[in-house]
């Protein structure tokens, strides 16, 4: 067995130790309208609840929203980068997004509003040659009393 398949199978087995384990709440970031209507222009959706404020304002949601893609796009952003935090695997050299298995958009993110992520380690195996963990990702938004985003987001850590 080489160094890299040892390595990586002392991660797994740290990892299988750790699922259930959630990260602490990330910090909160604030989703500003000039965030949203970046977002707009890279993705070409224009869509008036996002950024046209004067006629969302009068809107089903009393104000502009950002897209849910948006929220989804930034999560990753907000969770740490380990799989499990504290959790350091000698040998990784790096972990790739390898995708989602569900994403769910429950609640809108108002312009002004802030964020922030919890993620718990849900699965941890071997595919491709590369260790995949799944963790299901919860995007909260302050003040309400349903996530904005519920993902299962899949990762590829490879050594």
């Amino acid at each position: 067995m080489s160094e890299a398949d040892n390595q990586m199978a002392k991660a797994l087995e740290t990892l299988q130790g750790r699922i259930g384990d959630s990260t602490p709440p990330t910090d909160w970031m604030e989703i500003t309208q000039d965030r949203i209507n970046d977002f707009a222009d890279v993705t070409m959706d224009h869509q008036w609840i996002h950024i046209d404020v004067a006629r969302a304002n009068d809107g089903p949601f009393g104000q502009p929203i950002a897209h849910g893609h948006l929220t989804l796009s930034i999560m990753g952003h907000l969770p740490r980068t380990e799989p499990v935090p504290g959790v350091a695997l000698d040998g990784q050299k790096l972990a790739i997004n390898y995708g989602f298995d569900k994403v769910r958009f429950p609640s809108p993110v108002p312009v002004g509003a802030l964020i922030r992520s919890i993620s718990t380690l849900k699965r941890a195996e071997i595919k491709g040659g590369m260790i995949e963990v799944m963790n299901e990702v919860v995007v909260e938004v302050q003040g309400q009393e349903k996530p904005a985003v519920v993902a299962e987001s899949l990762g590829r850590l490879v050594f």
